[in-house]
């Protein structure tokens, strides 16, 4: 073998052979190495084919599957009920069954209905008290996409009309009334609603009725749904409507950004004492939407939502808003903590929307701990939000806005930080701004919008705040009187 020297002084050698010797003994050092490979792995084959188990010290280890626990005295599967999960079959008929056999069980601690593995379509079906929903990890429960199957129901008495249409609703995939202890939780299965159907025929105006939620529970309390997948819902994907006592927690709701109209991830509608946390969202259109009925009917109704934490929860929306109050708020909406959110990508962070016409109240509402992160728009009140149910709605009925603080917010890529737009009919009452510092895209002046606020700044905030705010330092002592509440520098060409 011909060998190269160059030595570090830079003059050549001239090139030389190597010793014959030792180009035999690196040839059958090849030859010996490739001899032990073949044996070797014709051991391996050998050993792999000739045991069940296989090669021991080279066995792929699957870990188990995931033991389902037992949170009730009874359990069952669902194929006890004849469940066949091949995607195909449709199994309404075993989720009845189940829900029938639970039912009766009621006074012994209810029952638990495990889903195994498997895509297990499915029409609409309901909920019973005193009961365990289980999702396999792998367990997918299908919502099948032919409206056909779909059943109508009543608007809602606090809508007046179905959100979309007049007239009846479809019902939810996953549906409960009157209801009392249902848990929905699992080991991160999902519900999938198939919603690509719904969306297509609703934006092709081929529907006559409202399109139904993923899952809602009616006039029901002690409610929890948790570590569970919800995706692609036909309409808004969980809407809990005067309930009390819910918590929803570790959930992951997915649908298209765009092009899946009306996707809201969390939807409470006049509820009471209720947790949101801990959650991925990434839909199209708000992330959450707390509501209480529209104009008129949710005047009437008269349910407001209120005691409700918002909290840990990453968010996007490219459509609406990451936390949203309204627009339909007509029962009120009080006492209401949002914190340690994370909004990205977004079109909008939090936002309270509402109208002339809408009546109630948005008071008593805490926001603090908020990152904006590629934001258009941070934090937004808009009070002429005009869609209304009908005409019978009185437009003096004028919503009541105030005792709102934002405090701690934290942003990068935000290029208006805060655009809140009272009225003369909705004036903005006492709202408050603590420890914000966001960083902006935009070099304008007025990127902090303001009109009809009364209100603070208390302390440092960055972009300068709206000429409409008084001025505290940190300890809270006034340092300038706004004398000009009612101006308005609200720019939407931004």
């Amino acid at each position: 073998m011909l060998e190269s020297l160059t030595p570090t002084n830079g003059h050549h050698h001239h090139r030389r052979w190597v010793p014959s010797a030792v180009t035999f003994l690196s040839t059958h050092k090849t030859l010996l190495i490739a001899f032990w490979m073949v044996f070797f792995f014709s051991v391996f084959y050998w050993q792999r084919d000739a045991s069940p188990r296989g090669l021991l010290i080279f066995r792929r280890t699957f870990p188990p599957p995931r033991q389902l626990p037992k949170l009730r005295p009874v359990a069952f599967n669902l194929t006890d009920f004849g469940g066949v999960g091949d995607g195909v079959t449709l199994n309404t008929a075993a989720f009845e069954r189940a829900m029938a056999a639970i039912s009766k069980l009621r006074k012994k601690g209810g029952g638990q209905l495990n889903v195994p593995p498997g895509y297990w379509l499915t029409a609409p079906f309901n909920l019973t008290s005193h009961m365990t929903l289980f999702l396999a990890e792998g367990a997918v429960i299908l919502g099948i996409d032919d409206e056909k199957y779909w059943p109508l129901m009543p608007p809602l008495p606090s809508y007046g009309y179905g959100r979309e249409r007049p007239g009846p609703r479809y019902g939810s995939l996953i549906h409960g009334q009157n209801l009392k202890d249902v848990v929905i939780t699992g080991h991160n299965g999902t519900i999938n609603g198939q919603g690509q159907t719904w969306w297509k025929k609703y934006r092709q105006k081929l529907l006559n009725h409202t399109r139904g939620p993923l899952v809602q529970i009616m006039w029901s309390s002690d409610i929890v749904i948790s570590n569970i997948t919800l995706r692609n819902s036909p309409f808004w994907t969980v809407h809990p409507y005067d309930c009390k006592n819910v918590t929803m927690k570790n959930l992951t709701i997915l649908a298209p950004i765009f092009d899946a109209p009306n996707t809201d991830g969390i939807d409470p509608d006049s509820c009471e004492d209720m947790v949101i946390e801990d959650c991925y969202i990434s839909v199209g259109d708000d992330g959450v939407a707390i509501k209480s009925g529209w104009d008129q009917y949710g005047i009437s109704y008269g349910r407001p939502s209120m005691n409700i934490l918002v909290r840990n929860l990453v968010i996007r929306s490219m459509v609406s808003a990451g936390v949203s109050i309204g627009s339909e708020m007509s029962g009120g909406v009080s006492n209401v903590i949002v914190e340690n959110i994370h909004v990205w990508n977004s079109r909008r962070a939090v936002r309270i929307k509402t109208a002339p016409g809408r009546g109630g109240f948005v008071r008593n509402i805490t926001y603090r701990n908020l990152t904006f992160d590629n934001v258009r728009v941070g934090i937004v009140i808009k009070t002429d939000y005009n869609e209304h149910p009908d005409e019978g709605f009185d437009p003096k009925a004028a919503p009541i806005l105030e005792n709102i603080s934002y405090t701690t917010v934290h942003g990068e890529g935000v290029r208006v930080p805060v655009r809140i737009h009272g009225s003369e009919e909705i004036p903005l009452r006492n709202i408050t701004f603590q420890d914000m510092s966001v960083g902006i895209t935009y070099k304008k002046k007025h990127i902090f919008q303001c009109a009809f606020v009364q209100g603070r700044v208390v302390g440092s905030v960055f972009p300068a705040p709206c000429e409409n705010l008084d001025q505290y330092d940190e300890r809270g002592r006034l340092v300038r009187r706004s004398t000009s509440q009612n101006i308005s520098d609200i720019d939407y060409d931004f």
